[in-house]
């Protein structure tokens, strides 16, 4: 069912440059669409919208969303980091990772948190639930989605966390810029020629870059003789989730490996941001249904 927009419906929405791409009106918008079906007498008044923002606006347009009401929105690349001077409050886990996902309205003020997180470590704390704290993992780069990765496995228990990168001079301020956190004796960096002795010990293989991602779909961050020596029934994880699977997967799972992609990952980040803004459960299975239909992988 669809909700119809009236002049009650509230405004939750999606921010980015660009952001037609996004596939979170798909979800969100299923979500609500079977929250208005379910529980119609709460009035529950929605809608998502994908909005455009170049980021020489951004701060018009935050102060635009308060004027109009907004609720709530989410926030994708390139404003992750560059909203947050312009929030009024961020949680600990998002002034940890240095990034904000989520945004949300409370008490005339811009709140902002990091749902990735949450996002990421979901099917490891639910389908692949391990005691971690004897376990190792080891994060293929360092931009923007290796911070929540990072922060995901610190929240995890992991007894290693090791993120390599290919630019020395990139991971030494990967690793500065955690050092005014609790966080940063808790993760070592390396670099990539280092990998060989890193991956027998993985058992949790994460790739957070955009290697083999589509259109890209033949190229695998590493190749199929790297992965050779990841130990079977070790857990490998792309947060890319177009194609299904990934090379990097298809190889590791030749291995051994149980494979997760991000689709997942998209989804709980989705779920937990829309428990913020509408304090209730959220229909998780709709929202999965909804990106497997939309991008035709039948499920």
């Amino acid at each position: 069912m669809t909700n119809k927009i009236t002049g009650k419906t509230k405004l939750l929405g999606v921010i980015g440059h660009p952001v037609e791409h996004s596939l979170s009106p798909v979800m969100h918008n299923a979500a609500l669409a079977q929250l208005v079906g379910d529980i119609a007498d709460l009035g529950l008044d929605y809608v998502y919208l994908p909005f455009p923002i170049a980021p020489e606006n951004l701060e018009v347009a935050i102060a635009g969303f308060a004027a109009v009401g907004v609720v709530g929105f989410s926030v994708t690349i390139p404003h992750k980091q560059a909203i947050i001077p312009l929030l009024s409050e961020i949680t600990p886990l998002a002034k940890a990772i240095g990034a904000v996902n989520t945004v949300s309205r409370q008490k005339n003020q811009w709140v902002g948190t990091n749902t990735d997180i949450e996002g990421f470590i979901a099917p490891l704390q639910t389908t692949y639930k391990q005691d971690w704290s004897q376990k190792v993992a080891v994060i293929l780069g360092n931009g923007g989605a290796a911070r929540a990765v990072v922060a995901g496995c610190i929240q995890l228990g992991f007894a290693q966390i090791h993120v390599v990168g290919r630019n020395m001079q990139r991971l030494q301020e990967f690793s500065n810029s955690w050092s005014n956190s609790t966080l940063a004796e808790k993760f070592q960096v390396h670099q990539w020629e280092e990998l060989p002795k890193l991956i027998p010990q993985a058992n949790l293989l994460v790739n957070t870059t955009p290697i083999g991602m589509y259109p890209k779909v033949d190229e695998s961050p590493l190749s199929v003789e790297e992965i050779a020596n990841l130990p079977t029934g070790a857990i490998a994880y792309d947060l890319i989730y177009i194609p299904k699977p990934t090379q990097f997967l298809q190889h590791a799972q030749k291995q051994g490996a149980i494979a997760i992609d991000g689709l997942e990952m998209l989804v709980q980040q989705g779920v937990a941001a829309l428990k913020i803004w509408l304090q209730q459960e959220i229909p998780v299975e709709v929202m999965r249904q909804a990106l497997q239909n939309h991008l035709g992988l039948g499920g």
